[in-house]
């Protein structure tokens, strides 16, 4: 359990109980002891357990300093997806339901996903991000467990839009490595998911060490690189994943990388046309005209 004090919201809990009603501190003790119960709560439901009234539970969530129930939930969610162990997760799974209504819940939770991302980003900072990318020189890509799959993605797109793109694995040792003798002021994009690998927090700490650039992308405002970050893309996800969610951040991957290839123009024609004529050179690629002679 993450302790109380060493959680931004938890601790914004503890701090406002002295100015809060004798109603507003029975939200606030229910709410610090049972965090896994409130994140799937309604306001009414929420209300309810605590006998309260709905106004309350609104009233207490602003008094925090939230524009409502929905962005208090949210960094609740954030809390507790960070926390729950996969036997956890597993457990809030109604595994009993019929395959199909897992399927339709799946594909519902997923495009849940996609409209908060769609409501929550700042295209502004996309676009700085953008820049950021087309102006270096050298990037490094990197992700570890999950989120080395996204890295990997996302530095194969790159491959098809410029040169001077690697990518890491962060669990791999000799990432430290090579991040300490690339050329000065790098960029670093680093990819991160919950449950947030330690050895993340690490290569970021040593990337503001070698003076390096970095951006985060990452699925809460809570992880804890964002804060090592010259900018931060968060495509956060409104539900709590057994085994990871990536479908809204592949989608804000796929947009960066577009985003990018407009600033390229010309020179985006010609690197692509390098690329194929590699692959024929090679025959890397499955060829129809070749495959049907």
């Amino acid at each position: 359990m993450v302790a109380l004090a060493d959680h931004p919201l938890l601790k914004k809990i503890l701090e406002s109980k002295p100015t809060l009603t004798p109603k507003g501190r029975i939200l606030s003790d229910f709410i610090l002891s049972s965090p896994r119960k409130v994140v799937f709560m309604t306001t009414k439901e929420l209300a309810r357990t605590c006998e309260v009234s709905e106004a309350t539970v609104v009233r207490f969530v602003v008094q925090l300093g939230f524009g409502g129930y929905s962005e208090f939930q949210q960094a609740l969610r954030d809390l507790v997806d960070a926390e729950m162990t996969l036997v956890d997760r597993v457990d809030l799974s109604d595994m009993a339901q019929p395959g199909a209504d897992r399927f339709r819940q799946e594909v519902f939770k997923e495009i849940d996903n996609l409209k908060q991302l769609y409501r929550s980003m700042d295209i502004e900072t996309i676009r700085s991000v953008v820049s950021i990318i087309h102006e270096s020189d050298s990037v490094f890509v990197v992700g570890s467990r999950l989120s080395y799959s996204l890295a990997y993605y996302f530095g194969w797109q790159l491959t098809k839009i410029r040169q001077g793109i690697q990518i890491l694995k962060g669990s791999d040792s000799t990432s430290i490595d090579r991040l300490a003798v690339a050329p000065p002021a790098s960029l670093v994009v680093l990819i991160a998911t919950s449950r947030y690998p330690n050895e993340l927090i690490r290569i970021a700490k040593h990337v503001r060490r070698m003076g390096h650039d970095l951006i985060v992308i990452s699925d809460s405002s809570i992880c804890p690189v964002n804060g090592f970050a010259r900018h931060a893309l968060v495509s956060p996800s409104k539900h709590i994943p057994i085994f990871g969610s990536t479908a809204s951040l592949t989608c804000l991957l796929n947009y960066v990388a577009l985003e990018l290839s407009v600033r390229y123009g010309d020179e985006l024609k010609a690197h692509q046309e390098k690329l194929e004529q590699s692959y024929r050179e090679n025959d890397t690629l499955f060829n129809l005209d070749v495959f049907g002679k």
